[in-house]
């Protein structure tokens, strides 16, 4: 039997207004877009239609940076916003087939209570619900009532036992624990049930959790960071990454680098997604998508350019300098993002910008790739990193929504469709399915099956 085709999983990355930092000034922009559930409720209906496998919103428990410049945060439009959870709960019953990844913190929540949150999302969505696990770089520890941030290798020490203690959490309860059967009044078989009884560095928890095995029996696992923890943490426990990168080169070493870790932990190449972000600008000519670029870039204000300068030179004064000036090395705080420090400051380096190329670079997608272009044109971008050890999926992040989505729904996706590179219709109806993913097996009751195996030899 000939195996499947190899095809492209395509997420949509929803930031409100669109990607871009002046997206909410376009004329196509829904203005308030943050907090505007009916539009959320169209951006994934229209994800479904172009059978997408998935929708992500990022999110932070901060409170917004940009609060500390005052011009900045009048002229900016993503200060509000839905928590992810609550949105995708209530997205999943307008929708039948398209996965739900919601950001949350390993470093500002607490494990039961997320276990809880998601089992309960997985259910509420039949099957569709996917966790991005964030090891949070801002220091938001003033709205949390604890003492301070804590250090980067701290944030993903923890991160990796709160990932475990949640999926042992998640196998509180097998798949047939719950018998249900009225005539005889057995509601729920105790064998069936795992006491969890964790002690560890950072977390004392016993469960069981009050929610059943989640339909997927975990809820995808999807993490971002890129930094050298981040990348063993995501080949231990991941099962999707989502990365930035901007060249060829830098992508594929990433998936080499990446995929060349799940050995060690028994995992093999398939089981890990690789998903780079792209900011298509779409044009029915090359002419058209420079204009539609250079039109949506004249919408930054000069005092949101500042902004933007000043949030990637920490400590650094700029008031010496002109737009036009060339950019100064960029400071090494080893506290923040340390993969998306690298990347702008390779950005810089590799291209010599100005301050001025340097805002606008960073002002659409933040680092992550950008191509500007006519449909086939965005679509031969895709298939030459697919087709070259770079990336196993996309997460497209339109510039302007609603529009940007929709423009790539209908003008992109047929033309990948008609190469072979992307589904007609949906394999399943879990994200897990969708995703080529298989179900994990239940941890705890394996480890009930081998103490009493053992119990049973000795």
């Amino acid at each position: 039997m000939a195996s499947q085709k190899r095809q492209i999983r395509l997420g949509a990355f929803i930031m409100a207004t669109g990607h871009h930092i002046a997206a909410w000034r376009h004329p196509d922009a829904q203005a308030d877009a943050g907090l505007n559930i009916d539009h959320y409720r169209d951006l994934v209906q229209t994800a479904e239609r172009g059978k997408f496998d998935l929708v992500f919103v990022a999110d932070s428990p901060a409170g917004w940076e940009r609060a500390k410049d005052p011009e900045a945060l009048r002229r900016t439009a993503q200060g509000a916003h839905f928590e992810p959870v609550t949105l995708w709960a209530a997205l999943s019953q307008a929708t039948s087939h398209i996965g739900f990844v919601a950001t949350a913190s390993t470093t500002y929540e607490d494990p039961y209570l997320l276990a809880r949150k998601f089992a309960s999302l997985d259910y509420i969505s039949k099957g569709r619900a996917a966790w991005n696990v964030v090891t949070t770089g801002a220091d938001v520890s003033r709205n949390f009532s604890i003492p301070g941030h804590p250090a980067h290798a701290d944030r993903y020490a923890r991160a990796e036992e709160f990932v475990d203690l949640v999926k042992g959490l998640w196998d509180s309860y097998e798949d047939d624990a719950f018998i249900r059967d009225k005539k005889s009044g057995v509601y729920l078989d105790p064998d069936k049930v795992h006491q969890l009884d964790h002690q560890g560095q950072f977390f004392s928890v016993s469960g069981p959790l009050n929610v059943g095995r989640p339909v997927q029996g975990y809820p995808v696992i999807v993490q971002a960071g890129a930094s050298e923890p981040g990348r063993e943490l995501a080949a231990r426990t991941a099962e999707m990454i989502f990365t930035a990168n901007q060249t060829l080169e830098d992508a594929q070493e990433f998936y080499s680098d990446v995929k060349g870790r799940l050995a060690r932990y028994g995992r093999s190449p398939d089981e890990l997604l690789i998903s780079p972000g792209i900011f298509p600008v779409l044009g029915g000519t090359e002419a058209e998508a420079k204009a539609n670029y250079d039109y949506i870039q004249s919408l930054v204000h000069p005092s949101v350019a500042w902004n933007i300068l000043s949030r990637h030179y920490k400590g650094v004064d700029l008031s010496g300098y002109s737009l036009d000036d060339p950019a100064p090395p960029l400071p090494d705080s080893t506290e923040l993002n340390k993969s998306r420090l690298k990347l702008v400051t390779d950005l810089v380096s590799r291209n010599n910008m100005t301050l001025r190329e340097f805002y606008l670079a960073v002002a659409t997608a933040r680092g992550h790739r950008t191509v500007v272009g006519t449909p086939e044109q965005v679509a031969d971008a895709m298939q030459e990193w697919f087709d070259n050890g770079a990336a196993d999926a996309f997460n497209i992040m339109p510039p302007i929504l609603p529009t940007g989505l929709t423009d790539f729904v209908d003008q992109v996706v047929p033309i990948l469709r008609k190469r072979g590179l992307f589904r007609e219709e949906y394999e399943g109806t879990t994200l897990r399915e969708n995703l080529g993913l298989p179900r994990p097996p239940n941890g705890l009751a394996l480890k009930a099956q081998q103490r009493e195996a053992a119990r049973a030899a000795g």
